[in-house]
């Protein structure tokens, strides 16, 4: 009896630990860590709000690039998760420590581009959406810092990947809340001038964004060279494997595309929206933020997921990948069904957490209680796109977010903003998120069902 709870002990719980505590003990971690991530950015906007509409609006414009930085991070991040935790439940260490040192150096080539568009691009961008150049002055002083020093982001999400493909999700947990603390106290005390220090208005918002993602990162690195036990990380006598390049690339590309989608979709209806109404675009920002207070946990239960499903396509498992599948809809729907009723119920409360004068009030509420509407109609859709991609078919993944959020939104947008004015564009997301998950349904049926595997015949 000791001897079999001892190989049970060394032996991976993804392995062998029921279905619903091990998505659980997977997810919240992530959960609590993507809340606290929605929270921080939040309050940011809460504060720059305060600085006027002008200030918050130049946040929105150059949201849209800060999402393609996370984008192209966490494209590689899923990649190694995804490579990483199939050779685990292959027992071969090795390997998956192969594959980090090439996703690490990966990573470091990628910051490189978003240094470049720091310091080069940022006012080119900002006079694509507005020619108000108090907007465009906040928005060169904002990104200009976020953009060009999230580098640090690159790592450490690099290296919370790796901590999640081990089946470790506390550290991972605990770097996203230090980052997020950090950004939250100094938010105020920089952009207000607190303690002595000047008001840095726009520009303190970033610093505290960009202090915070570095207190994450070193702290990353610090927990992984001290607790890591399977992934061993070496540059001796390094080169770069193409091989190994592509492997990545080929789940980290549609990765990447499709949160690079948001950043696409954002910017392309700020730009339908800008010559109609300033208010419009404060208020889809401000929109764009919130859903992750929804999306964000979401996320955290797919994080979850993804190991365990890849873990056990690697083990040859299929009934544990079936279970797995069965929990995270139940608890994704979930989540999203609650986000819907809170912001159906609550738009107007919620707006003036922003300092939302009348014209915002008119735009937001209509528009808060349509587009929560997309929260529950995107349950299988999230979830299918998760599947595949730990199953390492992103191209089938990048299918079915594309169909959420730009296929349909873009087009849809264009016919009915001249009928139905902006509440048509809040339309199109619900819309497009139930025609998605249709997708995801025939994807279920078509590919993911019949995927062999093991012994299967």
């Amino acid at each position: 009896m000791e001897c079999c709870k001892a190989i049970m002990e060394k032996r991976n719980p993804m392995a062998y630990k029921p279905i619903f505590p091990l998505l659980m003990s997977m997810a919240f971690p992530p959960m609590i860590s993507m809340l606290i991530q929605s929270l921080y950015n939040i309050v940011d906007s809460i504060f720059v709000a305060q600085l006027g509409e002008e200030a918050l609006t130049a946040v929105s414009l150059i949201y849209p690039l800060q999402n393609l930085s996370l984008a192209f991070s966490c494209g590689v991040g899923i990649a190694l998760n995804a490579i990483i935790a199939r050779h685990l439940g292959a027992h071969n260490d090795k390997e998956a420590s192969f594959v980090a040192t090439q996703g690490i150096v990966m990573t470091l080539l990628h910051s490189i581009i978003f240094v470049g568009i720091g310091l080069f691009l940022i006012e080119p961008f900002l006079t694509l959406f507005t020619q108000n150049q108090d907007v465009i002055q906040y928005g060169i002083e904002y990104g200009f810092i976020v953009i060009t020093f999230t580098f640090s982001t690159f790592i450490h999400l690099a290296i919370e990947k790796m901590f999640q493909a081990c089946g470790n999700m506390i550290i991972p947990m605990i770097m996203q809340m230090v980052g997020a603390i950090v950004n939250i106290i100094l938010d105020p005390i920089l952009i207000f001038g607190y303690f002595g220090l000047p008001a840095l208005g726009v520009s303190g918002a970033a610093l505290a964004t960009i202090i915070g993602q570095f207190s994450a990162c070193f702290l990353s690195i610090y927990l992984f060279l001290r607790y890591n036990s399977h992934i061993h990380i070496s540059f001796r006598h390094f080169r770069i494997d193409w091989h190994t390049f592509k492997n990545l690339y080929s789940i980290a590309i549609p990765s990447g595309v499709m949160m690079c989608l948001p950043s696409v979709l954002v910017s392309a209806l700020n730009g339908i929206l800008a010559p109609v109404s300033q208010t419009a675009v404060a208020f889809f920002g401000i929109y764009y933020k919130l859903q992750t207070f929804v999306n964000m946990p979401t996320t955290g239960v797919v994080q979850g997921m993804r190991p365990i499903m890849s873990y056990n396509y690697g083990a040859h498992q299929r009934n544990r990948m079936d279970q797995t599948l069965k929990m995270a809809t139940l608890t994704i729907g979930t989540i999203l069904l609650f986000g819907t009723c809170l912001f159906f119920i609550f738009p107007a409360q919620i707006l003036q957490m922003f300092n939302a004068n009348q014209d915002m009030l008119m735009v937001g509420i209509t528009g808060l209680r349509i587009l929560s509407l997309s929260f529950i109609c995107s349950t299988f859709a999230i979830v299918m796109s998760g599947v595949f991609e730990s199953l390492g078919k992103g191209p089938i993944s990048l299918i079915i977010t594309l169909t959420r959020q730009f296929i349909i939104i873009i087009p849809l947008s264009l016919i009915l903003l001249p009928l139905v004015g902006v509440t048509g564009i809040w339309l199109t997301f619900p819309l497009s998120e139930l025609f998605a998950s249709f997708i995801a349904f025939l994807l279920y049926q078509k590919v993911y069902k019949k995927i062999k595997i093991g012994n299967e015949n």
